[in-house]
């Protein structure tokens, strides 16, 4: 299920449903949805997911689609669940070099920094005297979309630069290209547009929680967790009229609030 909502209670509206034909397909139904959905959807600025959508679908949503989206990275070691687990068993986070940035300064003089990702999040490498490399995570300054003539999507963000390395910004690309392509690496499966650390991530990625809503109401109208019939066919009718219950009771509210400001 796609849904979107307002802050009111009762404010979620379910815009589309699809069948998993198989496991491991997920993403897949997903990116149909998201596809179907954004010629409908003019005002969708993004789509905030787990980590079933990878570096294949967040390209696709960011050039094809328009859509900004908002989820982790997948975890160089998951980690254990249990927060007692020893150090060794917490979650690490891919460490990975995106690139050098050649920047100008105000005197013209030129220098490099070297750009790396961590868990998604964009930062500049600086080696330490022991010779470990030490990642220091930039601040992103802000997100800008560019349209092609072709009607595809150009994705950047601006990331603020520490005193020492000169200062200022520097514009790092966020969707992938050829080049990234013959140098084998993938953009979109290792940076995010607002990654985790961001101020951002916990506010937006938080509305996450709203789609374990969504599945532990269809929950709920199952007696004894099942199905109200068989087959994947009856299910998806049955999932329909879900949705436009939910969605009835939702416009419902909508309306007898917008009655009650006018009387007001």
């Amino acid at each position: 299920m796609v849904a979107a909502r307002t802050t009111d209670v009762r404010g979620r509206i379910i815009l589309d449903v699809d069948w998993v034909p198989q496991p491991g397909g997920e993403a897949a139904a997903a990116m149909g949805c998201f596809e179907r959905l954004v010629p409908l959807c003019p005002g969708a600025q993004g789509v905030i997911y787990d980590t079933a959508l990878r570096g294949v679908h967040h390209q696709r949503l960011l050039r094809d689609l328009g859509l900004l989206p908002v989820n982790r990275v997948t975890a160089k070691v998951k980690g254990a669940d249990d927060p007692r687990r020893d150090e060794m068993d917490q979650r690490q986070e891919k460490l990975v070099y995106v690139e050098t940035k050649t920047l100008t300064g105000p005197d013209g003089t030129e220098t490099t920094v070297d750009v790396y990702a961590r868990g998604g999040m964009v930062g500049i490498g600086r080696m330490l005297d022991n010779g470990d490399l030490e990642f220091i995570a930039l601040p992103r300054v802000r997100t800008h979309r560019r349209t092609n003539s072709s009607g595809r999507f150009r994705w950047y963000n601006e990331y603020a630069l520490p005193d020492w390395a000169g200062g200022g910004a520097v514009t790092v690309r966020l969707h992938g290209n050829a080049e990234d392509k013959q140098r084998g690496f993938n953009r979109t499966e290792n940076v995010r547009p607002i990654a985790p650390g961001d101020d951002d991530f916990a506010r937006l990625y938080a509305r996450r929680n709203d789609a374990e809503s969504i599945n532990r109401h269809l929950d709920d109208t199952l007696w004894l967790g099942r199905a109200h019939s068989v087959g994947h066919a009856r299910q998806h009718v049955n999932l329909i009229g879900f949705a436009l219950s939910v969605n009835s009771v939702a416009l419902h509210e909508h309306r007898r609030r917008r009655e009650q400001v006018t009387a007001a």
